[in-house]
């Protein structure tokens, strides 16, 4: 039997665009990243209904409430964690997403044993997306959609030529941790989302974000 053809690089499927934020226990890094990533693309105008971001958990315990802590760094950067419950990883998910960014090495490697074909060139740890993509991309791109799908298409082809960076590309787990180490996860997330955001958006994005107070 020969083997399957690769799944197409990404495009517009539809009318909204889907993507999926994986850590382990979906308690902490990941609804983090989804409920910010949210926040920041549905505070654009003209993007209404466009994006749906979830998340998931390799190791979850599903409906799980989010980490307190995690809870609390959300509502600090102006995200909402209402009704965030943890989930169960699975490769139905990931079929369902456009992009899969998973908050370490390994959340990207999970994703894409469970669905080599469609997520190998759809899955990226969050801070690589972060680091891979470029506005440049998604030059010529008429709406947040047309755009999100050229970016994840341009970082792809540009994953292995730009190393720049790479040995930063995880995002460790800071469940049980100090608040100090909770808020440096949580600015780290933020920074990488900050700048997801503004190139889905064509904003200029000048490596500002928002910002915790380093309390312990």
């Amino acid at each position: 039997m020969s083997p399957s053809p690769a799944a197409p690089m990404p495009g517009r499927r539809g009318a909204h665009f889907r993507v999926l934020v994986v850590c382990t226990g979906n308690l902490h890094r990941s609804p983090l990243a989804e409920r910010l990533l949210t926040a920041r693309l549905a505070a654009s105008p003209g993007t209404s209904g466009s994006f749906r971001v979830s998340s998931a958990g390799t190791a979850a315990m599903a409906g799980t409430p989010m980490d307190p802590t995690a809870a609390t760094l959300l509502v600090e950067l102006g995200g909402d964690p209402r009704g965030a419950l943890a989930r169960r990883l699975t490769a139905a998910l990931v079929e369902d997403a456009d992009l899969v960014l998973g908050a370490a090495t390994e959340h990207r490697e999970a994703a894409v044993r469970l669905s080599p074909l469609w997520a190998l060139q759809r899955a990226f740890t969050l801070r690589e997306f972060g680091r891979l993509l470029r506005p440049e991309d998604a030059a010529g791109a008429t709406d947040p959609v047309e755009r999100a799908s050229a970016l994840v298409r341009g970082a792809a082809a540009r994953r292995g030529t730009d190393g720049n960076g790479a040995d930063d590309d995880d995002v460790a787990d800071p469940y049980g941790a100090p608040m100090r180490v909770a808020r440096e996860t949580a600015a780290r997330i933020a920074e990488s989302v900050e700048r997801i955001a503004a190139a889905v958006l064509g904003l200029p994005h000048d490596g500002e974000h928002l910002t915790l107070e380093s309390r312990a």
